[in-house]
């Protein structure tokens, strides 16, 4: 079973604002629904955020949980759980594919993000996001360039060294 996106690609959206889920999604989106059985269509949260985010990020219905989770754990009133809950909540939209593997980009969400006539996905591990291929471009171009900058012999699992640190410490204690 996999429970990670991984991949990328382009697909057209037509003029209602549907757009196919890459096959390999879907079967991640099935995978980390609990409710999900054959014959029904995964539960996934689409996250757009405020006016700076140009891209939607979509959630598994076991990844949003994870989120809300975290957040419950906040102080109720605080300005961080109310940001998150205002992110996550009320910027986002609970929805499902159809019976075709399609998904249904409102319009609205598709002006925000300026997709026309195609979508690009990108997987990003327990999540995916839907760009507009121009602004994904210029995101790509932008981690080349500071790839670029760290030389070339860096290696970017180098990055993983502090998170493997802290998780073995967290399992010494």
């Amino acid at each position: 079973m996999t429970y990670r996106f991984r991949g990328e690609g382009i697909h057209k959206v037509d003029a209602k604002g549907r757009v196919s889920i890459p096959a390999l999604f879907r079967r991640v989106l099935e995978n980390c629904d609990p409710e999900w059985k054959e014959g029904l269509n995964a539960n996934l949260v689409i996250v757009y955020g405020g006016e700076t985010r140009n891209y939607l990020e979509v959630y598994t219905q076991k990844a949003i949980n994870e989120v809300d989770e975290k957040i419950s754990y906040l102080p109720r009133g605080s300005k961080e759980r109310r940001s998150l809950e205002h992110i996550f909540n009320g910027q986002a939209l609970y929805t499902q594919p159809d019976e075709s593997g399609r998904l249904v980009i409102p319009q609205r969400l598709r002006d925000k993000i300026g997709i026309e006539k195609e979508a690009h996905f990108k997987a990003t591990g327990d999540t995916f996001q839907i760009w507009s291929p121009s602004k994904s471009n210029e995101r790509a171009c932008e981690i080349e360039a500071w790839l670029a900058e760290q030389g070339d012999d860096f290696d970017p699992l180098t990055l993983l060294d502090p998170v493997r640190q802290k998780i073995s410490k967290e399992n010494v204690d």
